[in-house]
């Protein structure tokens, strides 16, 4: 799934235009990741990938972190440090997990409903109220999920697992949501390169516990991948987070839905995954709803996984 950037003021670009290409590049680079995490976790297991990832990002966040002006986190911020990458957690192995069972424009379409439980969750967590539109632009999201399930009903072959692999990539977006929640309150508190080590950090831990029994040695072919994962990732936020400061968040929140576009192809050239017109549907309407709610509450749309 993808990590965010939010920034509190503009840098004054005079032309959209420029951040918007920018955020579409960001948006294609994360794209590459999530078809590269799919490589990974076909191969040695979405336990493995996640734990690895996190280890090698720990160690290029570490030393990011060193290289500058730095403080150790306080004991109340290192708990929401660690609450958060215990969901982040979840959420990375719920998501690959599915996405290793669905083709990749599927995952994908499906994951964009994780704004509208953000306004759900604002509203339950943080007592925002939910307009009208809104709630209007809920069931539509939820009515395109039914679509995306539905048409895997006439594909026998692989039902079961389709059906399982969607269970687990809406479970994902629900903890997502919640995630999207905690970084705002992170965001607050913390510096991006400081929640960027102590995530992976914390993740890295959390699933170091279970290592004696179900870690395995990264085969030597897999190292590749694995650091072009991690430099994926790391380049996109950096991106990401560039056309947020330069652009209001009006003109680049469409420009991440593009990422259904890139998983189309990317699933297509790495895959042969055909799209079928239940997908293509379902996830125009997921889109068109998750627009409309952005408009009734733009706060939650916007990118938010780091303060300036």
């Amino acid at each position: 799934m993808r990590g965010l950037v939010k920034s509190s003021s503009l840098a004054g670009a005079v032309s959209p235009m420029i951040p918007v290409l920018v955020c579409a590049l960001g948006i294609f680079l994360l794209s590459g990741m999530d078809a590269a995490m799919k490589v990974l976790v076909l191969a040695v297991g979405v336990y493995n990938t996640v734990l690895w990832r996190s280890m090698l990002a720990t160690v290029v966040a570490g030393a990011g972190w060193s290289a500058g002006p730095r403080t150790l986190p306080t004991p109340s911020v290192l708990r929401l440090h660690a609450l958060r990458a215990a969901v982040v957690g979840f959420v990375l192995l719920s998501f690959f997990w599915g996405l290793a069972r669905l083709p990749l424009a599927e995952a994908i379409g499906l994951s964009f409903v994780a704004p509208l439980f953000a306004l759900l969750l604002a509203a339950l967590l943080l007592g925002e109220r939910i307009q009208r539109q809104a709630i209007w632009a809920s069931l539509a999201g939820i009515a395109g999920v039914a679509i995306i399930v539905g048409g895997q009903f006439g594909q026998t072959s692989h039902a079961r697992d389709a059906l399982l692999g969607t269970a687990a990539v809406l479970v994902s977006t629900v903890f997502y949501a919640y995630n999207l929640i905690l970084a705002r309150q992170q965001a607050l508190v913390a510096k991006p390169i400081e929640i960027m080590l102590f995530q992976n950090l914390c993740v890295a831990v959390f699933l170091g516990l279970a290592s004696p029994w179900l870690a395995i040695t990264l085969p030597r072919e897999l190292w590749l991948p694995l650091a072009g994962v991690t430099a994926l990732s790391l380049a996109g936020q950096f991106l990401m987070s560039w056309a947020y400061a330069r652009a209001e968040a009006q003109y680049l929140i469409p420009t991440e839905y593009s990422a259904f576009i890139w998983a189309i192809a990317l699933g297509f050239l790495f895959f042969d995954e055909a799209v079928t017109w239940t997908t293509l549907a379902g996830a125009g309407l997921i889109v068109t709803s998750c627009l409309i709610a952005a408009r009734s509450n733009p706060r939650l749309a916007e990118p938010i996984e780091a303060a300036p």
